[in-house]
């Protein structure tokens, strides 16, 4: 699985971020958008891309896991299976330092329940 810096997102390498120059205020026209703010709305507009991308996955994983679950009890196991979440928390904790750790609870809630 490949990650992404914060870094590598922002940098050239990333893609063309540039803004188009802007136009000079015509008398009584709506000012035109610095590059700052043309820099933010397309930065915002691509988080929310990968914010529904993320949702995604996630009720996808939630569809899995459900299976996962079913199997599991049908034949006899428990609904959940601690040293697979462990390891679970560890692969996130290892990819995202410590809040990897509660992002990855926070993801066995939603796809396991509280236990």
């Amino acid at each position: 699985m490949t990650t992404t810096s914060p870094e590598a997102i922002t940098s050239p390498a990333a893609g063309p971020t540039t803004a188009a120059p802007s136009a000079p205020a015509t008398a009584g026209g709506p000012a035109p958008a610095t590059a700052p703010e043309a820099a933010i709305a397309d930065a915002r507009e691509r988080i929310d891309v990968l914010d529904d991308r993320i949702i995604g996955l996630i009720q996808e994983r939630m569809a899995v896991s459900a299976v996962v679950q079913r199997t599991r009890i049908a034949s006899g196991g428990r609904r959940v299976h601690l040293s697979r979440e462990m390891e679970i928390l560890g692969r996130y904790r290892d990819a995202l330092g410590k809040p990897g750790t509660p992002l990855a609870m926070t993801l066995l809630e939603l796809c396991r329940g509280r236990i």
